[in-house]
């Protein structure tokens, strides 16, 4: 259903990194979402009024705070195509961000309410009545919140966008919550357990759960949460594939949201080559990263001495210190400066996050093993913080 209403209403829907095109799947998917829920609400909780369950009517209060999610992804697909301006250069795609953490708030409130409501009832339970309509409204629920999981898990994948993918998580969690609902109905009906407010606390936990994941992802995403390795992989080997690239480091990754990717990193050159020839190898390099990933990269051209035996053979052994310190830790931008009375080995260090050693412990171990074998050799170092790789 969900694909003859994308093709009735998106032109050029497979063009998911058209910025328009998203901004139609956003509203497509919010609005149904909207629809579904509204109706779900309206079903569940006068049947939940009719039997007396305090369960099923807190699955309907579930599914119309899920029509308030729907409503802020609406909202906020709007506001996050707005086009960049002076204020916000970036652009507005992070305003999803912010939307996914309102709706994880509402679904957090929803569920501590539902656990106050459901410990009550354990303490003070009531006669549930059996009703087949219940129980076939409860497997509709749980059909179309899963219809509802998988289509926005997979758009929400397409489009990269984290409020259509907090969706899914919060409807699998009601796929889940409502299947507790529905086992709890039978089972009292079965075996006259007054399971109502217990599985009420079940419902409940679900929901909190699944609130507590969505504003973790939410928080990731405004904080600046680092690309995933296997995209940073991709990103070095198309880097490394341009003749005249010897090397490269402090490659840095900032996302605003889809077509919204800047990057900076830092080139190393054969110093020997002529200069104009190497700009054009960053200018390529730029063009074709704009072109192929949709990203804004930035390239600093490093250029490296490779003829010189004294400074190839004092980096190797720098790079060998270096790595007895922390298998880590790694040099760049290596060079030497030489005199009468002593040497100095001048280099940047990239140190991961994980490393607990401060910049002034790093330094006295590696001159203490640096002065074990040249006791006239002095490290001058520039720490780097490792933001992506290495």
């Amino acid at each position: 259903m969900i694909r003859i209403l994308v093709k009735l209403f998106i032109k050029d829907h497979d063009q998911f990194d058209n910025l328009e095109v998203r901004e139609k799947y956003g509203r497509l998917m919010s609005s149904v979402g909207i629809l579904a829920n509204i109706s779900l609400f309206m079903m569940k909780f006068f049947i939940g009024i009719i039997v007396n369950s305090i369960s099923i009517r807190a699955d309907a209060i579930n599914n119309l705070s899920d029509a308030g999610s729907s409503f802020i992804s609406f909202v906020s697909f709007k506001l996050a195509s707005k086009p960049a301006d002076e204020d916000h250069p970036f652009g507005h795609a992070r305003y999803e961000a912010i939307a996914s953490f309102l709706v994880a708030t509402l679904i957090l409130m929803l569920g501590f309410d539902l656990l106050q409501s459901s410990v009550m009832t354990i303490f003070s339970p009531k006669e549930v009545q059996f009703s087949i309509v219940s129980i076939g409204i409860l497997l509709l629920s749980i059909f179309i919140k899963f219809w509802m999981y998988c289509y926005n898990k997979k758009y929400g994948k397409l489009l990269k966008a984290s409020v259509m993918e907090a969706t899914a998580m919060d409807s699998l969690s009601d796929v889940m919550a409502t299947s507790a609902v529905l086992a709890s109905t039978l089972l009292s009906y079965f075996f006259h357990l007054p399971l109502d407010g217990y599985m009420g606390v079940v419902v409940a936990i679900f929901i909190l759960k699944a609130g507590a994941q969505v504003i973790r992802n939410a928080l990731d995403e405004l904080l600046g949460k680092a690309p995933d390795p296997s995209f940073i992989k991709q990103l070095e080997e198309k880097i490394m594939s341009y003749e005249g690239v010897l090397g490269m480091h402090d490659l840095i990754v900032h996302n605003y949201g889809p077509q919204r990717t800047f990057a900076s990193v830092h080139v190393e050159v054969d110093g020997h080559k002529d200069i104009f020839s190497s700009h054009d190898i960053v200018d390529n390099i730029e063009r074709d990263f704009q072109k192929e990933f949709h990203m804004s990269l930035v390239v600093h051209m490093d250029p490296i001495n490779t003829d010189d035996e004294l400074t190839n053979e004092l980096k190797g052994f720098t790079e060998g210190i270096v790595r007895q310190v922390d298998h880590c830790l790694s040099i760049h931008d290596f060079r030497i400066v030489s005199g009468d009375t002593h040497t100095n080995l001048i280099f940047d260090i990239t140190v991961p996050h994980h490393i607990k050693d401060n910049n002034t412990q790093l330094q006295k171990k590696i001159q203490t093993l640096v002065h074990e074998k040249y006791p006239t050799y002095y490290v001058i170092i520039t720490f780097d913080r490792a933001y992506i790789s290495s």
